[in-house]
């Protein structure tokens, strides 16, 4: 594999262990990515399992099966890749014929390779193509498009609820102010435009001054708060009994969602809190396996820093 498909786990001891793939056969990986994680799981699951692996990327899924093929035939579970977001998950899994699932992953992460690519517009350290779809073939709307077709008060509002940027109403106002000049179609442009946008004293900490930006035209680009969403509440309807779901995020937005969706599955009840016996009948779907999540060590975050912000919840299916 070369260096530009390389991919390093972020809590993968954690995730594998969470998981309990012995006892959990059926296993999704919703993210596949390289498969970094689904390696490790493949030698757990062991040629009884079956490995469901779920990704957008063409390149990723071929880098994939190349990597999972390499464990010896009889040693490794029977394989699933499929082209696909998992806010698609019910006709993924529909297409599997399975009756349920044992075991599911996400990592929510933009994966090495698509920050890393230049035509891929995800990176304000490289010029590149204001793009940031995950699915090219499938996506029509572009950050391009966002940037120079959104009005002021939506740009802002995309840059704020999206990211928590201080600056998003001052770097909104420059958008439209530079794109009065020229059509902005360059990452680099762009980056020159908030960094215009931004005064220099606040510059100076909390990182690259295009990082929040970005992060919040990526989202509404992929839709991927709504996506998430769709794709938890699918995953907790497949599991098994007993199954297991886990979830690596990366900004607080991401985990405040799995964090409010597995309280709301692990607390059903929507009686008033006077009455002292449940009347509403409903009952627990998940339980809590993380009170708190997991945080990747100081030794993780040192040999790859794209670790530092994830955030692993796990649950149980009653």
């Amino acid at each position: 594999m070369t260096s530009e498909y390389r991919h390093i786990p972020v809590l993968l001891t954690e995730c594998i262990d969470a998981l309990d793939l012995p006892d959990h056969p059926v296993f999704v990986d919703a993210t596949l990515g390289f498969a970094g994680h689904s390696f490790e799981a493949a030698k757990q699951l062991g040629a009884g399992g079956l490995l469901i692996g779920i990704d957008q990327d063409e390149v990723a899924l071929t880098e994939a099966a190349a990597k999972l093929e390499s464990i010896p035939a009889g040693d490794r579970p029977e394989l699933a890749l499929l082209r696909g977001n998992f806010g698609d998950l019910d006709e993924l899994l529909a297409s599997c014929e399975i009756p349920g699932i044992d075991a599911i992953l996400f990592d929510l992460g933009v994966s090495s390779v698509q920050i890393d690519t230049q035509s891929r517009g995800f990176s304000f350290k490289e010029n590149g193509p204001l793009d940031m779809r995950m699915d090219p073939g499938k996506q029509t709307l572009t950050a391009e498009e966002i940037v120079n077709t959104y009005n002021a008060a939506d740009l802002t509002r995309i840059i704020r609820s999206y990211s928590d940027e201080k600056w998003a109403s001052r770097i909104a106002d420059f958008i439209v102010k530079a794109r009065a000049d020229a059509p902005i179609t360059e990452s680099g442009q762009l980056v020159d435009v908030i960094k215009a946008a931004i005064p220099a004293s606040a510059r100076r900490a909390g990182g690259h001054p295009a990082k929040r930006t970005f992060q919040a035209l990526r989202i509404e680009v992929n839709s991927e708060l709504t996506v998430l969403r769709r794709g938890l509440d699918a995953a907790v309807r497949w599991l098994n009994p007993g199954g297991i779901i886990a979830v690596i995020s990366y900004h607080s937005l991401e985990d405040r969602i799995v964090k409010d969706m597995f309280a709301d599955f692990a607390n059903r009840c929507t009686c008033p809190p006077d009455i002292p016996v449940c009347v509403c009948g409903k009952q627990p779907v998940l339980d809590l396996i993380t009170r708190k999540p997991l945080l990747p060590s100081a030794e993780e975050i040192e040999r790859n820093p794209r670790s530092r912000s994830a955030k692993l919840r796990v649950a149980r299916k009653r």
